[in-house]
């Protein structure tokens, strides 16, 4: 009896109508949830033990109930919780994404580059969150409007190797006239290092002969970027 009892107690059917996160929503808005609330939306459903609210709880307090350190999570560390299969871990992946693109989207609206700060953001959300390096490039046109931004590789927490064929191949494709190199630091350090220094001198000098400038180099972390045109070393 006690059983049934606790297994009834932890369904959200069960709750008063105000306190279901999908009603709360329809009659308040989103605003009105918590994080924890709006997860359980995406969850769906909870288990015998626990509802859709408490297994939200759960995987928020994975990422320190921060929601951009959620956003660092892979799906094996959202299925580490009981009761969150794939498919669950899925969706919550893909919710937190669409919110990364959303931000990133807001930062690119009409931009026009003229200095790294006009762009910082924009690749911050786009690429900081990587537990690995990853290095990108932005695609500009001749008014110095981003037409194109695109992870060209990845690697390893320590770095990542970017061919510039590959990149000038794209830019050439993209019609670019310039670009910005990108990439990020897992680590934190914002400081470039050697390799860093050398692949920007041997891209930016390959471009020349395509007529393509390369007007910057950003390093991004979860602490801010790094301009190599702001530090005079482009």
């Amino acid at each position: 009896m006690i059983e049934n009892f606790n297994k009834a107690s932890t369904s959200i059917k069960n709750w008063a109508e105000d306190d279901r996160p999908r009603e709360k929503l329809a009659i308040k808005g989103c605003e009105a949830l918590s994080d924890s609330e709006l997860l359980a939306i995406l969850i769906n459903n909870g288990t015998k033990e626990k509802s859709a609210v408490e297994l939200a709880k759960d995987i928020l307090q994975l990422g320190s109930n921060n929601l951009n350190e959620l956003g660092k999570l892979s799906l094996k560390d959202f299925t580490s919780i009981k009761g969150i299969g794939q498919a669950k871990a899925i969706t919550i992946a893909a919710a937190l994404e669409l919110g990364r693109r959303r931000q990133a989207a807001n930062a690119l609206e009409k931009i026009v580059v003229r200095k790294s700060n006009d762009i910082a953001e924009f690749l911050r959300a786009k690429i900081k969150d990587y537990s690995y390096e990853v290095f990108g490039v932005l695609f500009l046109n001749q008014a110095n409007k981003i037409n194109h931004f695109e992870i060209i590789s990845s690697g390893g927490i320590t770095g990542t190797v970017a061919d510039p064929r590959i990149i000038l191949k794209k830019a050439l494709d993209a019609d670019a006239t310039s670009l910005v190199l990108c990439h990020n630091h897992p680590s934190g350090n914002l400081k470039p290092s050697q390799a860093d220094e050398a692949i920007t001198y041997k891209i930016k000098e390959a471009a020349k002969y395509f007529d393509i400038k390369v007007i910057d180099h950003i390093i991004v972390s979860e602490d801010g970027y790094y301009s190599f045109a702001d530090e005079g070393c482009i």
